[in-house]
């Protein structure tokens, strides 16, 4: 009788440390895939619509031309927002005083754009998570 109580403990611990695992594996990835549509944009003008479509692929299948699999499931392009200095010129362009800069942003679950949820296996051990904003800032060539 202990050992079957125990080994419903254990079995439930098991499960638990695997989904947060893939949780945080899954957040690893969005994250790793924004810094990259962000960086690939940081050397494009601001305001390119292809470059800006190309790195919403690069985001989701890590390859600009969307082709391949979805890096983490569930993610589509329209969980990625990007801010440029010509989409957002409050926040994004001219920055500084001297070199002045533009900036690029890249979100995922973004203001614009919707949450990406982690789906677990096990809900009845791990519910579905949803990942809060997860962006990247950088310099953009001006």
């Amino acid at each position: 009788m202990e050992l079957a109580i125990s080994i419903l403990v254990m079995i439930t611990i098991a499960f638990g440390i695997t989904e947060f695992g893939r949780a945080i594996y899954q957040y690893n990835t969005l994250a790793k895939a924004a810094r990259d549509a962000a960086r690939y944009l940081s050397a494009r003008s601001p305001g390119d619509i292809n470059a800006i479509a190309n790195a919403k692929c690069l985001a989701v299948h890590g390859s600009p031309a969307c082709t391949g699999p979805v890096l983490t499931p569930g993610l589509t392009t329209a969980m990625v927002s990007v801010c440029d200095a010509s989409s957002c010129p409050a926040d994004h362009s001219l920055q500084g005083t001297a070199p002045v800069i533009n900036l690029v942003t890249v979100a995922i679950g973004g203001p614009n754009a919707t949450p990406f949820t982690f789906n677990s296996v096990v809900s009845f051990v791990v519910p579905d998570i949803v990942f809060g904003p997860i962006s990247v800032t950088m310099k953009q060539v001006l």
